[in-house]
């Protein structure tokens, strides 16, 4: 089946790749997300032909190559800062739930068979001729998630594609889930656990960005899925007022609502591995003090000097969506306005107020800061400095 080439293959980097290998195609998303009339994020190509055969051929052409994923068959063609992934068509020789160790092939049907779903195992020439051995084209328009062949048979091949059915069904799904799909990932729960934290928390991710990800979360409680990836706790209730209350399709503020509100800030973060910014991100959005109260005038100030405004909105998202009487639409709009009193002095002051580098520094400036909260923030430097030269007079602490 065949449809106009679109502008992407008509010129720029993509276009250029295809040029130089002759009987390669533009596979999975890019060609999905075409048919569906979405912008298209990351154009990647498959080729009948081994790494090194497709290296030569792209520098022959004049293009800069990377080999970055060099064992799986993958390299990088880069054109005016463009990158566009190659991979070999490949076929599958051993599996093991989290893993493939592949081989090369020329059959586009047997790299296709070995994708997860449908709606990703198409391909597209440069001409715009598509190639649909499964039915994807029409599971797309139907807005059905369906495995390529044998459920049970993908799912022992990468236990991660049952958290991507889930995602997928988020973006793509429409009416009743695939039947068969759900009773094999019921089957599959067990082996999630061999999956890595990270590769759980990147799909996880996904799935919380989704536009509205609530009923394949819920799908995700129903078949077993949820409580295995996420043991803590989950209250779909709190997500679904966050989502229905308009709050940003952010995965850490949506993360920091599904998880209940018993579950240990730390636990989290630490099991899946996060990078310090998001457990940060992630706790600041559970701790409701700071915004109890509806602050305004000195209290707000007092809380905006402690923590970054962005945090303090998230928190004020999370209780809202707990149903804690208050103003939040009201109490967000003043956090935006109000500029954050920022602490006027420095270390230098302290040096300049007579105190010998070292220890005491830090002390003293952290007692003048806490009679700076204290007295709402409205102290500017000079009178800062005046408190600071009293209390550097004074005994050590």
């Amino acid at each position: 089946m065949s449809q106009d080439p679109p502008s992407l293959l008509r010129g720029g980097a993509a276009a250029a790749v295809l040029a130089a290998l002759p009987g390669a195609r533009v596979v999975g998303g890019a060609v999905r997300d075409l048919l569906a009339g979405r912008p298209v994020q990351d154009v990647d190509l498959g080729a009948p032909w081994p790494p090194e055969a497709i290296i030569a051929r792209l520098r022959e052409a004049g293009l800069k190559v990377f080999e970055t994923g060099l064992a799986h068959g993958t390299v990088t063609a880069v054109l005016d800062q463009a990158p566009v992934e190659v991979t070999s068509l490949r076929r599958d020789v051993a599996t093991d739930g989290r893993h493939a160790a592949v081989e090369w092939t020329t059959d586009w049907r047997e790299d296709a068979a070995r994708r997860d779903f449908t709606i990703n195992a198409m391909s597209m020439g440069a001409d715009g001729v598509v190639w649909d051995y499964f039915g994807g084209r029409a599971d797309l328009a139907a807005g059905r998630v369906r495995f390529v062949g044998d459920p049970a048979t993908r799912l022992a091949e990468d236990y991660l594609r049952a958290l991507r059915f889930f995602r997928f069904q988020a973006r793509y799904g429409q009416g009743a889930p695939d039947a068969a799909a759900l009773a094999a990932i019921r089957a599959a729960v067990p082996g999630l656990a061999r999956l890595s934290a990270e590769r759980v928390w990147m799909e996880l991710k996904r799935l919380l960005a989704a536009p509205d990800p609530r009923a394949a979360l819920a799908l995700m409680a129903e078949t077993g899925v949820l409580a295995a990836v996420l043991p803590e706790g989950a209250d779909l209730g709190v997500l679904g007022a966050l989502v229905a209350a308009g709050a940003p399709a952010d995965p850490l503020l949506r993360c920091a609502a599904l998880v209940g509100p018993d579950a240990t800030d730390a636990a989290l973060p630490e099991r899946l591995r996060w990078s310090a910014a998001e457990a940060s991100r992630y706790g600041a959005a559970r701790r409701l003090d700071p915004i109890r109260g509806q602050p305004d005038g000195a209290d707000l100030w007092r809380a905006l000097a402690q923590a970054p405004p962005a945090d303090l909105v998230d928190a004020a998202w999370i209780a809202e969506a707990r149903g804690l009487p208050g103003d939040w639409a009201a109490l967000r709009a003043r956090i935006r306005a109000t500029q954050p009193p920022v602490f006027p002095l420095k270390g230098r002051d302290a040096i300049e107020a007579g105190l010998e580098p070292g220890p005491r520094i830090g002390a003293v400036l952290e007692q003048v800061r806490a009679w700076w909260l204290a007295r709402g923030c409205t102290d500017d430097a000079a009178a800062c400095r005046a408190r600071l030269r009293e209390l550097a007079a004074g005994p050590t602490i």
